[in-house]
């Protein structure tokens, strides 16, 4: 898909990873729908988007909210149409072991990602499929594939996300609608700043794998919706860990255990 004057809306685009997204598909002459809850910061991101060669729109919204997220799609749709992009990125959550998780945080743990990316891709799909084209591509965490001791919460979230981007695949073959699913290993965004005491929960044997700045995973978003692809999972050492984990599970459970954090 060419993203010139294309309708690109991301999610989680005040800071990081959705940020960066917003910024490198303005810079590909895209219209670029910028949503989170933070207005201010939408605004400094939009204007950003603005000098890289496109236009970008702040729409705040907390998409926890289900109302909100419903009010949302239909000012998309009103005033640009059914959007050629959707990439679901919006999430959140501290890695905790389920019975430490109070329950608050463990609905807006899962609100964000899964629930968020769940009605706002229900709400864009009916005219996305109508029009016979789009993407939607959902930006996951490696532990939707290798779930790790102390992260309860949110890796049950993950691999929510993970389900919901199989399934949609399923319903979508055929439609002119595909599903993207990109999963970066760490990224040096301030998610770990947001949430004190989750770096530390990082297993001993997954610090083998590199830390991939917010542009980097930007750049794989862009090129997986430019070229059609159905999944992305990088780097390379994150990918090797994920094969590893398939060919040989226990091995691979027990060294995540064996170097993760323990009671």
């Amino acid at each position: 898909m060419r993203l010139a004057g294309r309708t690109v809306v991301v999610t989680g685009a005040s800071q990081g990873i959705g940020a960066a997204t917003a910024q490198a598909m303005a810079g590909r002459g895209a219209v670029v729908v910028l949503v989170a809850r933070g207005a201010e910061t939408l605004r400094s991101v939009a204007e950003r988007c603005s000098r890289s060669g496109g236009r970008a729109v702040a729409l705040p919204a907390d998409l926890a909210d289900v109302d909100q997220v419903r009010a949302l799609a239909e000012r998309v749709l009103a005033e640009f149409g059914a959007p050629d992009v959707l990439v679901n990125n919006a999430g959140a959550g501290r890695w905790l072991f389920l019975d430490d998780t109070p329950t608050a945080e463990l609905t807006a743990m899962t609100a964000l990602p899964f629930t968020a990316a769940l009605h706002l891709t229900r709400e864009f799909l009916p005219a996305m499929r109508a029009r016979g084209t789009g993407r939607v591509v959902n930006v996951n965490s490696p532990v939707s594939r290798l779930p790790i001791p102390g992260a309860t919460g949110y890796a049950a979230a993950r691999y929510a996300l993970r389900g919901l981007t199989a399934a949609l695949r399923q319903d979508l073959r055929g439609t002119g609608v595909g599903v993207s699913e990109v999963v970066p290993g760490k990224v040096s965004s301030r998610y770990f700043a947001n949430n004190p005491g989750a770096e530390q929960r990082i297993p001993a044997v997954a610090r083998l794998i590199p830390t991939v700045p917010p542009e980097r995973v930007a750049r794989e978003i862009v090129h997986v919706v430019e070229h059609d692809r159905a999944e992305r999972v990088f780097p390379w050492q994150l990918r090797a860990f994920e094969v590893a984990g398939r060919l040989c599970p226990r091995l691979t459970d027990y060294l995540t255990w064996r170097t993760g954090v323990h009671r």
